[in-house]
């Protein structure tokens, strides 16, 4: 079901007359649809970000693949991403990783059963200074501990969806021009 209707087409629109061409609007475009498709991209999603921005599938695809902050998947409402590299690793995310994933029931790269959170790696939150670092959705921890990771899951359980925090990336729109 497609779901890019005229409002979405009017964030691209207005997100495409920012670049000098529509290609250059790829990426702010896939957060875009990212947002509207429901925290991931599907085919669908990727076709008609393609379609919109007159770009071949393959294209959007080949992007969409490349990084990391897309989704391919699904994710749960609150979708944990650890940092594992270097910095973060010597502190102890793999540690943290597996007491999240204890505590959710889950294996890193899986959702719990009712949607609610999915927990990832992932490569570097630029928090070197301060590890280990984790994103949820918008918002970055910095220093977690796997008590500090129980509170944060802890607070994050009662919430309603409309309590999620959108990333800025998804608001590109409303802010100002590049």
């Amino acid at each position: 079901m497609l779901k890019f209707d005229a409002t979405v087409k009017a964030r691209l629109d207005e997100l495409i007359s920012r670049y000098p061409n529509k290609k250059a609007a790829l990426l702010p475009a896939l957060w875009v649809a990212q947002e509207v498709y429901g925290g991931w991209l599907p085919e669908a999603a990727m076709q008609e970000v393609a379609d919109h921005l007159e770009v071949s599938r393959a294209e959007v695809e080949g992007v969409a693949t490349f990084y990391t902050m897309y989704n391919k998947e699904p994710v749960g409402r609150h979708h944990i991403e650890i940092c594992h590299n270097v910095s973060c690793m010597m502190f102890g995310a793999d540690q943290l990783i597996e007491h999240c994933g204890h505590a959710l029931g889950i294996a890193k790269g899986e959702t719990t059963p009712d949607g609610v959170f999915t927990l990832n790696g992932a490569e570097c939150l630029g928090a070197c200074c301060n590890a280990p670092a984790v994103q949820i959705g918008g918002t970055y921890y910095e220093d977690v501990t796997k008590a500090r990771m129980d509170q944060i899951i802890e607070s994050l359980k009662g919430d309603s969806p409309s309590d999620v925090i959108v990333p800025p990336q998804s608001k590109m729109p409303e802010q100002g021009r590049f």
